[in-house]
């Protein structure tokens, strides 16, 4: 499956604003413009309805201008209902955790973190990879895997009190192609599925979690954030090239 990003996003890093500048920054204006990115693609499969058996993990991008969002397999009133294009104007990416009859079951990129709920099949295009991602919190590090292949393995900075990055299961769920690749946000920013626990908003935005590159790489491998992870900007270069939307990420403490 092809990743199209069909306009520039018009406020597209607010949804890592929560933590994407040094804890001690003051709150900087909104960046400009940025275009959309293609992350790698993979084949189209069906899921089956455990999700992921075979030890590949399932990702699901919508086909439909909006995705009902249900709270049971069987309801037919969706609780709500999410944008295609998202609020940036990028896809909207669910993780696929299972499968019934016709419907799936998704990690949801809303509040509360961990939020799941069921969607039509027939409203996504699912593809299958073999990536994930562990975030280690008292380690600082950044592991990328590949089945159980370690792939990439990176250090990372982390969100500082009062801001901590919290821990759960999240998966990517938006690129993000910066206008100036040596700024503060590196070349390239994937937005997360989960939000910061510790703020309801940041500089316009809705404190969404961000993964990102960095203008001071001597943050890393420090408490540096307002929540987010920072990466060197090869770093991200490399996971940017390597791993597709709807990968999980575990951030562990």
């Amino acid at each position: 499956m092809t990743r199209r990003w069909s306009a520039l996003l018009t406020s597209a890093l607010l949804l890592v604003a929560v933590a994407c500048r040094d804890a001690g920054d003051s709150v900087a204006p909104a960046p400009a413009p940025t275009a959309g990115v293609s992350p790698p693609s993979t084949p189209t499969v069906v899921p089956d309805p455990s999700g992921a058996t075979d030890g590949r993990f399932a990702a699901a991008e919508a086909v439909v201008p909006a995705v009902a969002v249900y709270d049971q397999a069987d309801s037919t009133t969706p609780a709500h209902t999410l944008s295609n294009p998202n609020e940036q104007g990028a896809p909207l990416t669910f993780a696929v955790l299972g499968a019934q009859g016709d419907r799936l079951q998704v990690a949801l990129p809303v509040r509360p973190n961990g939020s799941s709920g069921w969607i039509a099949a027939a409203d996504v295009t699912v593809t299958r990879h073999s990536f994930r991602i562990e975030i280690r919190l008292a380690e600082r590090e950044l592991r990328v895997y590949n089945g159980d292949e370690i792939v990439q393995v990176e250090p990372i900075g982390v969100g500082q009190d009062p801001t901590p990055t919290p821990g759960g299961s999240y998966y990517l769920y938006e690129l993000l192609q910066p206008p100036d690749p040596s700024g503060p946000y590196g070349p390239y920013a994937f937005g997360l599925s989960g939000f910061s626990e510790a703020l309801s908003s940041f500089n316009g935005g809705d404190g969404r979690l961000g993964l990102h590159g960095t203008d001071d790489p001597s943050s890393i491998g420090t408490d540096s954030t307002h929540g987010c992870i920072r990466v060197t900007n090869d770093a991200v270069v490399q996971l940017a090239q390597t791993v597709p939307l709807g990968t999980p990420v575990a951030i562990i403490a």
